[in-house]
């Protein structure tokens, strides 16, 4: 398996009731829990955690990429029983709380801490988390500085990846121009001068695929994103909204070189109804849209159930050719 590939086919189903013990350096050592809410996970790497998971009471956790800044508490063997690897930290959240003020209140009690992992060549899986819940509630939690937990308010619930929040917030400030609405025409020295076209207020609106660039791009659609009647119109108004931020394969590689895998490559594309607790998710082998509704799960069935979506990495193409005549 090449590691461009993180196989995020793969989802898993966790049952409330479950019994959790967290990985720490010195093997399955780390804090012990019980899971009070079922909840489901898209996976990678073969692993069961991954970039997103969603709970039965609508609680949302995105994990996403933090290199160069991410650095996790160091291991006290004295301190296993409340350790926790990365993917443990998002699965205790997952299993353990209903809204964000809950994770607020009760992230003393547990560490993060750097489990090296040979899928990963031994990588620190530097990530920072949104969480977010059915009240509107959201969050951005970051951990660097040895375990420095830093926790801020989700500006319009936008995230991306490297450097910290406070950055990219900061950052804004080099953009408060952007506008939805057109510029207005000027003349200078007799000549008029008028937008070619619609859009023009976003004229400058970063395009790269940089995460300032995303971070600013993400506010400015969100910022400007038209309201709808139903939660159902508002997830696919969101996938529209995220198809500019698709990263094709072949634009993080070198010039001299084609892209023969995916990696820095858009993988999966996601969006949550926290509020009828439904995930939505399409990859980039198959833009069909799925879902899973959490609402029509059971979670007393022991056990996890895992729904491996492999065998379909192709686009799901309607033929719409009339039939030609006998």
């Amino acid at each position: 398996m090449a590691l461009g590939d993180a196989k995020h086919d793969r989802l898993v189903i966790f049952p409330r009731g479950r019994d959790f013990t967290a990985l720490t350096p010195d093997g399955p050592k780390g804090r012990r829990w019980t899971s009070r809410h079922g909840f489901v996970t898209i996976t990678a790497y073969d692993q069961d955690y991954g970039p997103d998971g969603l709970n039965k009471a609508g609680l949302y956790i995105g994990m996403y990429y933090f290199p160069g800044i991410a650095e996790f508490a160091p291991y006290d063997p004295s301190q296993a029983g409340r350790s926790l690897s990365v993917g443990d930290f998002m699965q205790w959240m997952l299993s353990s709380f209903r809204t964000v003020a809950e994770v607020r209140e009760h992230l003393d009690e547990v560490t993060v801490v750097n489990v090296e992992d040979p899928r990963f060549g031994g990588a620190p899986l530097p990530f920072h988390w949104k969480i977010a819940d059915a009240s509107g509630a959201c969050m951005i939690l970051e951990i660097s500085q040895k375990g420095r937990v830093q926790m801020h308010d989700a500006f319009l619930g936008v995230i991306t990846n490297s450097p910290d929040y406070s950055w990219h917030l900061t950052n804004l400030r080099n953009h408060i121009g952007l506008s939805p609405a057109p510029r207005a025409a000027i003349t200078l020295d007799g000549l008029k001068l008028s937008p070619l076209g619609g859009g023009s207020g976003f004229a400058g609106l970063p395009g790269d695929f940089t995460p300032p660039s995303r971070f600013i791009r993400a506010a400015a659609f969100t910022a400007s994103a038209r309201p709808l009647k139903t939660s159902h119109e508002a997830v696919f108004e969101a996938f529209r909204i995220l198809d500019s931020f698709n990263i094709p394969a072949g634009t993080t590689a070198p010039q001299e070189k084609i892209a023969m895998d995916i990696a820095g490559a858009t993988q999966i594309t996601t969006a949550a109804d926290l509020q009828e607790r439904v995930l939505y998710f399409h990859t980039m082998s198959n833009r069909r849209v799925r879902t899973i509704d959490l609402k029509r799960v059971d979670f007393t069935k022991p056990g996890i159930t895992v729904i491996d979506e492999s065998d379909h990495r192709e686009e799901d193409v309607k033929d719409l050719t009339p039939a030609a005549r006998p």
